[in-house]
């Protein structure tokens, strides 16, 4: 069918095209591309986020591999550019990809594509965000569950200062479905329990505007009056840090993360940042590679999928959502090291050398 819709396009002319129209009348949809090797697009939505490249785009392309040798992989980093993906998405259209692993900039701006992608019988796989549009599968986290587990640990840390406790939450791009998951899940824990004196969504998920929008909070709230900061990543956490840092704050108030990034981790182990939630990349991307891989052969996703999602359009599509993990500076060893995201030389740097003694990582 893809071809056909390709051919369609090409044609000038009614003649030409009844004629094109005819001879493409049988399904083409699992017809090679034209090295006669299946192709998936991955389609990844910026380069802040240093997961998307150096975890997420080898695992899938390993995980396809795996299962499809002869497949291959076409990528391509929107950059945070709503615009360049919809063009990374029309030029995966045109080429006739059998199948698209998307992790869209902006869920409600990428629909019009997904829906093109469809009428292209190019199915869709959704990767950690949970894009608009007819897609055809989804793979992610449970984004309450992790808003929940950092909301649970801002908790502990300020102690005896709950109830009562003033916070800064520096949630997320507010385009990521994600970001409301995440701040609906720490709210639901946090409500009632402490005091929100400063809130800011966070465009694209730089760090920059965090460290921007927390020297707001600390000129509006005062030096003295933030016991917490709700950072729903670890990109956030690290501009609002350094915000705190430079704003002479000592002690610093607990701070929470996500991603397990690896600078995450030192800071948690030199005591700047307090916790962090690991999603383990090779499930994701595995379940996200196996899905590709059946949508692109035309097989049914449901030998991948353990559950199912509602989209933007109220149908339950193949799903499979994941189960994150709380780290702190007690258990990085049995999750991340162990895990083999990353290992103690790389988290010990020498400066951290009596940090990491204290910590039993050795």
């Amino acid at each position: 069918m893809k071809a056909c819709i390709r051919d369609t396009a090409a044609a000038v002319t009614a003649v030409s095209t009844a004629i094109v129209l005819t001879a493409c009348g049988a399904d083409t949809r699992d017809e090679p591309g034209p090295d006669g090797r299946p192709r998936i697009g991955l389609l990844l939505p910026d380069v802040t986020t240093p997961r998307w490249e150096t975890q997420d785009r080898p695992l899938l392309e390993k995980k396809v591999h795996e299962l499809c040798p002869d497949c291959a992989v076409e990528h391509a980093n929107a950059k945070g550019d709503v615009a360049l993906q919809q063009e990374q998405m029309d030029s995966m259209i045109t080429k006739g990809v059998d199948a698209i692993v998307l992790v869209a900039v902006d869920a409600r701006s990428l629909g019009p594509a997904v829906t093109k992608a469809q009428k292209a019988d190019i199915p869709v796989i959704s990767y950690d965000r949970l894009a608009e549009g007819p897609i055809s599968g989804y793979v992610s986290f449970d984004g309450k569950e992790v808003g929940r587990l950092q909301g649970r640990a801002l908790l502990k840390a300020m102690g005896d200062k709950v109830p009562g406790a003033e916070i800064v939450m520096m949630n997320g791009d507010p385009s990521d479905p994600n970001t409301k998951s995440f701040q609906d899940g720490a709210l639901s824990v946090l409500d009632g329990k402490v005091k929100i004196g400063k809130a800011y969504d966070t465009l694209q998920w730089r760090r920059e505007a965090a460290h921007m929008n927390m020297s707001g909070a600390i000129a509006a709230l005062g030096v003295e009056s933030i016991d917490g900061v709700y950072a729903a990543n670890d990109g956030l956490a690290a501009g609002s840090i350094s915000a705190l840092k430079a704003n002479k704050v000592d002690p610093l108030p607990p701070v929470t993360g996500q991603d397990a990034e690896l600078s995450a981790l030192r800071r948690i182990v030199g005591g700047d940042q307090y916790m962090t939630v690991f999603k383990p990349f090779a499930p994701e991307a595995a379940a996200g590679g196996a899905m590709a891989v059946a949508a692109a052969r035309g097989e049914s996703l449901g030998q991948v999928a353990t559950a199912e999602v509602p989209t933007s359009g109220g149908e339950a599509v193949a799903a499979v959502l994941l189960t994150p993990v709380s780290v702190t500076v007690d258990n990085i060893e049995d999750t991340v090291v162990k895990d083999g995201l990353h290992t103690v030389r790389q988290i010990c740097t020498p400066q951290l050398r009596a940090a990491c003694d204290r910590a039993g990582l050795t």
